[in-house]
């Protein structure tokens, strides 16, 4: 018996493997690797011309809609309020969900992200946080010198961006007749 390999699912596995990897990262150095992204990037449109559901339209949409959550993204790290890499891996993200999908995207990457910093408050978070990095202000005002507790924000927009984009890239019906073929 031979398994039917449907090939938009092999730059998907690639795109879950460096969403999740991203996630690691940011969670044990507090760094996204640029790499990351140009393999999400790189992946995209072998994606696209792959995946049966996609149009050029949409796809065309997607990018339209990363661009436009860069740019919200660039303005937040313009003051001081996220990260770089966070910016960059959202809009990855965002080009991968589709224009669909960008407002759950967004939704639920601020519901993690709430999750994640309330988990950063329990003693196990403050533990976890005290092994990682911290940010010292580069203010030269003594009194506005404090160290804060950065939030690996990678961690809340790789499990969303996971959530999103995986479940429509399998139809379950297909699935289940395919397991259950010759019973």
């Amino acid at each position: 018996m031979t398994v039917p390999v449907a090939l938009h699912l092999i730059p998907l596995a690639g795109f879950t493997g460096l969403m999740a990897t991203s996630a690691i990262e940011d969670l044990r150095r507090l760094i996204i690797p640029n790499v990351m992204i140009v393999g999400l990037c790189v992946l995209w449109p072998l994606y696209v011309a792959t995946a049966p559901m996609l149009t050029m339209a949409a796809a065309g949409f997607a990018v339209l809609c990363a661009a436009a959550v860069f740019l919200a993204g660039a303005l937040l790290f313009a003051r001081g309020l996220i990260g770089g890499g966070d910016v960059k891996l959202l809009a990855a993200a965002t080009l991968w969900a589709g224009p669909a999908a960008t407002l759950p995207l967004l939704v639920l990457t601020g519901l993690l992200g709430g999750v994640l910093c309330l988990f950063l408050v329990t003693p196990l978070g403050a533990l976890l946080a005290a092994l990682r990095p911290t940010l010292s202000d580069p203010s030269s005002d003594p009194s506005r010198r404090t160290d804060r507790v950065l939030v690996p924000y990678g961690v809340a927009i790789s499990a969303a961006s996971l959530i999103v984009t995986i479940p429509p890239n399998f139809n379950l019906c297909a699935v289940f007749a395919f397991a259950f073929r010759g019973r």
